[in-house]
C-alpha cells in the first residue's frame, strides 16, 4: 500500500511541475489562494487513491468534507506550500496520509523540485527516499525553529509574533519555509528541532505528524489530549529534548 501511495504521490508531483502557469484564484480569507493545478491534482489523487481501499473515504483540502469518520480515509493536500508554488519558489510538496479509526497509518511526504519522498508507516519507522530517517539530538538552547504564521488567519497574528520572539531569544533560530508538511518532514530527519503553528487544517498535518513520531519525535495538536485530525488546530512538533521547553513557550503565549 505505501508503494502504491508513493507513487500516486510521483505522478501527482510531475503534475505539479508540469502546471507553472495554472491560474490563480482568491480563496476565503487573507492571502488565502488556490489554483487550477490544485484542483486538477486533488481529483486525479481522488480517483487514484480511493480504488486502493474499497469504501474507503477522501478527504481534501479542496473539498466540501464530510465529518471524518472511523472508516479508512486518505487525508491528502495536493499542493502543501499553494503560495511557493504561485511564486515559482521551488518549495511545495504533495501530502497523502491513510487514516484508520481517525488515526494516521500510512504517511508520504512527495517534494517534485528535489525529488524527496518522506514515507512512514504507524509501528515501523520514517523514511527519506527509502533511508530510516530520526529527528535530531539537539538541545532547546541550540535549537532551529520551523514556524508558520498562520496568514489566513489575522486574530492569531500576535500569539505568533509573541512565540517566535521567545523561540527566538531563548534557542537558536528561526525558519519560515510557508509549507506546514516540510517543516514537520524537517523535523522528522533533524533539519530542524521544533516546529510550531497556531492553526493549521487537517490535510496540513496528518502525514507530517506521523513522520514525526514514527522519527522519534513528539507531536502535540494544542489544545487537545491527542493528535486531532477531525479539524483546524494549533500544533507543536519536537525532538524528546526540545519539547518541554517548547510546550511551556506556546502554553504561555496561549494564555
Amino acid at each position: 500500500m505505501l508503494q502504491k501511495m508513493e507513487a500516486i504521490a510521483c505522478q501527482a508531483g510531475e503534475m505539479m511541475l508540469k502546471a507553472r502557469d495554472a491560474a490563480v484564484h482568491q480563496k476565503e480569507g487573507h492571502f488565502n489562494f488556490v489554483t487550477d493545478a490544485d484542483a486538477a491534482i486533488e481529483a486525479y489523487l481522488k480517483e487514484a487513491l480511493l480504488p486502493l481501499i474499497p469504501g474507503s473515504r477522501f478527504f481534501g483540502e479542496e473539498e466540501e468534507n464530510d465529518p471524518l469518520t472511523d472508516d479508512p480515509t486518505f487525508l491528502v493536500d495536493p499542493i502543501d506550500g499553494t503560495t511557493n508554488f504561485i511564486r515559482n519558489r521551488n518549495l511545495s510538496v504533495v501530502s497523502i496520509a491513510l487514516l484508520e479509526k481517525k488515526t494516521p497509518v500510512l504517511g508520504v511526504i512527495y517534494n517534485p523540485y528535489s525529488d524527496e519522498m518522506f514515507t512512514a508507516e504507524k509501528g515501523k519507522g520514517a523514511w527519506l527516499n527509502g533511508e530510516k530517517i530520526h529527528v535530531s539530538d539537539i538541545p532547546f538552547e541550540n535549537a532551529l525553529i520551523s514556524y508558520g504564521t498562520s496568514p489566513y488567519d489575522a486574530e492569531l497574528a500576535q500569539r505568533t509574533m509573541r512565540a517566535a520572539e521567545k523561540f527566538l531569544l531563548e534557542s537558536g533560530d528561526l525558519r519560515r519555509s510557508g509549507s506546514a508538511a516540510v517543516d514537520l518532514a524537517d523535523v522528522a530527519c533533524g533539519r530542524s528541532d521544533i516546529m510550531f503553528e497556531m492553526r493549521l487544517r487537517p490535510w496540513d498535518i496528518a502525514a507530517g505528524s506521523l513522520l514525526v513520531q514514527e522519527a522519534g519525535g513528539v507531536f502535540y495538536s494544542l489544545g487537545h489530549d491527542a493528535p486531532y485530525y477531525d479539524s483546524a488546530a494549533g500544533v507543536l512538533a519536537a525532538n524528546p529534548l526540545c519539547i518541554d521547553k517548547a510546550m511551556e513557550i506556546m502554553k504561555e503565549v496561549l494564555q
